[in-house]
């Protein structure tokens, strides 16, 4: 009978186990000092090895290896592997968590070891345990006879009650990192005289997210295909992945507003049975890529991916806002979310990318912010230099209500929507939210110590004006010279004291809602 990989070769002493240093190395000493603990709680993510590690500990007590232990080799050592030693016993909780359950292991406790020199109960999944049965458990946890050790294996330490926690020895289990299970993939595959690429390995343990179980599961998929060479193709293939060309395409799409084009490049993957719920995670992860290489200038080591991807995703990181990968991260994730309980979760991912093509964003009590934009603010010299245009021409182009004071000279610098974004994508965290006066003002005038702002209602031009102090800053670092702002209510939008009321207490509530403080006086 075939066994699975994660079975086959699982972990048979302290030296096998993968990525647990930090606990290896106190479980040792303690087998070495002869000061092993009562009672220990294993936690951590699935696939880490807590119940693998807790089998270890269970043989080094009971090894009869006069050297290292434990040795894996002695009766002792073998029949704890076979689970046929009477002496240690495992429990899981999920089925056996009743108050009778834990009186039965409490009886049991009284008596000495048959053959070993410790008992010891190995409980999985503790945390399903009822209330009653952890209460049931705390005096015998506390006070376990000298032949007893407790091991407690949970991936949810947080739903225990203190009580229990305080009796036990603590140790976290941290998620494997995608070399560690790389290169034991490739190992093993070496072993079966399978040749397996780097590239390939890399997308394996990606897959696996820190856990050696759930990568050795699906490399156990893959090697199911007979195929002596398996690349990343193959990986993909048979793990129903879409490659990072695809995302690529996708996000390029996307960018540049073509929602028709996206959806059918999406229809196109489907149908190549590809799944739909991993799609939407594999395109979260690309804009992380997009963040990553954004801001990190050597990214290999953080992103798993060909040198000649991360090229075109360096590339395109540059096409493309912070403002922007956060909007397409944060709606991503809701349709992930509500792809879980959705019967067709394809028309929730079909939704994402018409929405995100638009760059529609609608939050809580409909608090609006500017579509994000992609192109590099201009430099401010270039800003300055106003193109030729015919006396009659300029003339027409004036709007009457656009009338300058006199502290702004006739020659006034060209007036561009995205000098004003780039101002607060600078000032953003630094002095506050300025998320209020970045959707509700206009830069129309831009002269050379002034700059004249437009706001939608009084209550946002109250609020710039309170936030004068920093706009006039940001805006004179960003010019290179002295600004002031001159800011008035649009003329097209007069102000409604009854609207502005409403619109300060939305915004307030928002405000509690999103942690800004936000104080109109």
């Amino acid at each position: 009978m075939y066994t699975a990989l994660y079975r086959a070769y699982r972990p048979e002493t302290f030296e096998e186990i993968l990525g647990q240093e930090h606990i290896v190395k106190i479980l040792k000493n303690q087998i070495e000092t002869a000061s092993v603990s009562h009672a220990y709680l294993f936690c951590g993510t699935r696939g880490t090895g807590k119940t693998t590690t807790a089998r270890i500990l269970a043989k080094a007590v009971n090894c009869l290896s006069e050297g290292q232990k434990p040795c894996g080799v002695c009766p002792h050592c073998v029949a704890i592997k076979n689970g046929s030693f009477m002496d240690v016993i495992e429990i899981d909780a999920a089925s056996n968590n009743g108050v009778e359950n834990i009186r039965e292991l409490r009886e049991s406790v009284k008596y000495p070891p048959a053959v070993g020199n410790k008992k010891v109960y190995i409980i999985d999944e503790v945390h399903m345990l009822s209330s009653g049965a952890f209460n049931a458990l705390l005096k015998t946890l506390e006070e376990p006879p000298e032949h007893v050790m407790f091991i407690l294996a949970t991936t949810e330490p947080q739903k225990l009650p203190q009580t229990i926690l305080s009796r036990c020895m603590r140790l976290d289990f941290r998620r494997v990192s995608q070399k560690v299970i790389a290169e034991d993939m490739m190992h093993i595959c070496m072993q079966r005289g399978i040749e397996l690429s780097e590239g390939a390995a890399r997308l394996l343990a990606n897959c696996a997210d820190g856990s050696v179980r759930d990568g050795l599961s699906i490399l156990d998929q893959v090697l199911a295909g007979g195929d002596k060479v398996i690349d990343r193709d193959k990986v993909l293939e048979y793990v129903g992945t879409t490659g990072e060309d695809f995302f690529i395409d996708l996000t390029e799409l996307v960018l540049l507003k073509k929602s028709p084009e996206a959806l059918v490049l999406l229809n196109e993957v489907l149908m190549d049975g590809k799944d739909v719920k991993q799609i939407m995670k594999d395109w979260v992860s690309h804009y992380r890529s997009l963040l990553i290489t954004k801001f990190v200038k050597d990214a290999e080591d953080m992103l798993n991916m060909s040198a000649e991807n991360l090229s075109r995703i360096r590339e395109q990181s540059k096409q493309i806002s912070v403002e922007e990968i956060d909007f397409a991260v944060t709606r991503l994730s809701k349709t992930i979310n509500d792809a879980r309980w959705s019967t067709n979760p394809r028309v929730l991912l079909e939704l994402a990318i018409v929405s995100i093509a638009a760059g529609e964003e609608h939050e809580e009590r409909n608090i609006r912010r500017p579509a994000p934009h992609r192109q590099q603010p201009l430099p401010a010299k270039e800003m300055l230099e106003e193109p030729p245009v015919q006396a009659d021409e300029k003339a027409a182009a004036e709007p009457a209500h656009a009338s300058t004071p006199s502290s702004e000279p006739a020659s006034a610098d060209i007036v561009d929507a995205r000098l004003w974004h780039s101002i607060f994508e600078e000032g953003e965290g630094s002095a506050g939210s300025f998320n209020l006066i970045r959707s509700g003002t206009e830069l129309v005038h831009l002269g050379g110590d002034t700059f004249t702002i437009e706001a939608v209602s009084g209550f946002t031009q109250k609020y710039a004006e309170q936030k004068r102090q920093e706009l006039e800053r940001m805006m004179s670092e960003r010019m290179g010279r002295r600004m002031k702002m001159i800011c008035r209510l649009k003329e097209d939008k007069p102000s409604e004291p009854e609207q502005d009321l409403k619109t300060e207490e939305l915004a307030r509530e928002a405000g509690q809602i999103l942690g800004i403080n936000i104080d109109i006086e």
